[in-house]
């Protein structure tokens, strides 16, 4: 392992021969700053030994935006952090972190910074840091070339503090998607790609919001307007309500569901259908077919107790049925979130940001979608409440959601490194992008609400309720596995079947019922499930 000197003679190395430069021109537009950075180390300035030289060159840029110099970070880290995050077996990297959480807290107010160049290079650059972070961590060639690239673990810990990119919940199954087509590693074209269609998909949201021929009704609830279908003729939504069947438009809002019938050259009076109500509601995938018969695999069923019969929703294509399930997922990640709001009865700003985390949520499927990623996508995955209500343990995430939302800055520690630490919500990120949700968003200071899900150098609890249900689903998975085997080999049955339910019963343990749906639902057809 590399020490510090060797680190600072390794750079040292690069500005003498300019190597440095014509890397860093080829990845980063920070050329000269790498190279102003490698003039620094050799004058031993401005230059952190503990750090490898790219966590330097990431804490640089941090010191830049924030305004403080390297030096004043590192006293206020020192000064401010627990004697358990700063072990020095973990201090290179815990710092990294202080300083990537507090520039990316301040960086996000920006109304314009998902479109920024050097935002999006400066996270990635943040996440490649992160890998490694330490002196002793002397990087390879390969490092400040453009075959660099990020693992899982580094994404999930940078990420979910830019609330439009990412989440706890759900940064592991984005990054699975990110990275499938270049083996399990995060590239920077892919990334900022991925990113550049967020930044398109929310420039549509808010035009659709505006243009919405809803705008009274909307208005009036505070709605956002989060999909629009049936407008093209080559993508027709058809309603059919008892032997009735008319083709309209279908409009999605943040809490309710609208359709509104053609009628030749306009468009009745649209029907809502009330997401957010503590109503008896069924949303599931549907069959349908001429004359009642059971033919095409492409529809939606909606029903509550408040009406008479249940509405079916069509979405008429030629092949296969994405766009169904595209509709399905974010119709019921709607209905989720608002489940999860009555059942914990949140209230408030509290109410607002659980809305605002489930729009972002959509935002991200719509800007997937919009790379053409190659494969089936699994929409449910990148959506945390319609996760949740599937994983094992779900319950438990959103126990810890639900407190997460609730808690106060009376309850945290009054130092100021425990107040800076804490991610920017998304609400507060949904009102800086250009527009506001719920009806309290107004009342928001500069600050944002302090809500976070990630903290410096430790797992905080939501993280840690996301980490057990993943190892309870892998546990579900294997207990399933061992069943199906053993139905298949015919071999020592009996005890491989309660063997794997010995197994599924102890990792879900309290909450075996989350599990055994799972497992039930898992095992159905797509039209049988609800």
């Amino acid at each position: 392992m590399a020490g510090p000197s060797e680190a600072r003679n390794w750079l040292e190395g690069l500005v003498r021969d300019g190597s440095l430069g014509r890397w860093m021109g080829r990845r980063s537009p920070f050329d000269d700053e790498f190279v102003d950075a490698g003039t620094s180390a050799a004058a031993g300035k401005n230059w952190m030994v503990e750090l490898s030289p790219i966590a330097n060159i990431v804490v640089r840029r941090c010191s830049k935006v924030l305004g403080i110099s390297m030096s004043e970070l590192q006293k206020s880290f020192d000064e401010e952090a627990h004697d358990n995050v700063k072990h020095p077996q973990r201090y290179a990297r815990n710092f990294l972190e202080f300083c990537c959480f507090m520039t990316l807290s301040l960086s996000v107010r920006a109304t314009a910074h998902l479109a920024d160049k050097k935002f999006r290079r400066l996270t990635y650059d943040m996440m490649v840091a992160w890998e490694s972070p330490a002196a002793s961590n002397l990087p390879s060639l390969n490092m400040v070339d453009e075959n660099v690239s990020v693992g899982a673990e580094a994404f999930s810990r940078i990420a979910p503090a830019i609330p439009i990119i990412a989440n706890v919940i759900i940064c592991k199954n984005l990054f699975e998607v990110l990275s499938t087509s270049t083996g399990g590693r995060l590239k920077f074209p892919i990334y900022d790609k991925f990113l550049s269609a967020l930044e398109r998909a929310l420039r549509r949201l808010k035009s659709q919001t505006a243009s919405s021929r809803l705008s009274a009704v909307r208005s009036l609830r505070g709605e956002q307007v989060l999909e629009v279908g049936g407008k093209i003729a080559s993508q027709p939504i058809l309603e059919h309500v008892g032997r009735s069947t008319w083709p309209g438009r279908l409009t999605l809002t943040d809490h309710a569901l609208y359709f509104e019938a053609f009628q030749v050259v306009s468009y009745d009076k649209a029907k809502r259908y009330d997401l957010s109500d503590e109503l008896e509601q069924v949303v599931r995938a549907e069959v349908t077919g001429p004359l009642g018969t059971r033919l095409f695999d492409k529809a939606i069923l909606y029903n509550s107790v408040s009406l008479l019969e249940p509405v079916i929703i069509e979405f008429p294509e030629i092949k296969g049925h994405k766009r169904r399930d595209y509709w399905l997922a974010i119709v019921r990640e709607i209905l989720y979130v608002h489940r999860f709001i009555n059942k914990f009865q949140i209230t408030g700003i509290e109410r607002d940001e659980a809305i605002s985390k489930a729009i972002l949520g959509i935002l991200r499927v719509q800007a997937i979608q919009n790379m053409n990623t190659s494969g089936p996508l699994c929409y449910e995955a990148l959506l945390m409440f319609s996760l949740c209500d599937q994983l094992p343990g779900g319950d438990l995430i959103m126990e810890a959601l639900a407190k997460l939302l609730c808690l106060r800055e009376s309850d945290r520690s009054n130092s100021k490194f425990n107040r800076r630490m804490y991610s920017m919500s998304s609400v507060s990120m949904i009102s800086n992008l250009g527009f506001l949700s719920g009806n309290s968003s107004s009342h928001l200071s500069e600050e944002g609400l302090p809500v976070g899900e990630i903290s410096v150098g430790q797992l905080s609890f939501l993280e840690r309720a996301v980490k057990e249900s993943g190892d309870n689903y892998k546990e579900v998975v294997v207990a399933r596995e061992s069943c199906d085997g053993a139905k298949v080999n015919g071999i020592d049955t009996n005890l491989a079947v309660m063997k794997g339910v010995a197994r599924l019963l102890l990792c879900t343990g309290a909450h075996w019922y989350c599990g055994f749906r799972y497992a039930r639902t898992a095992s159905k057809p797509r039209e049988a499930r609800s």
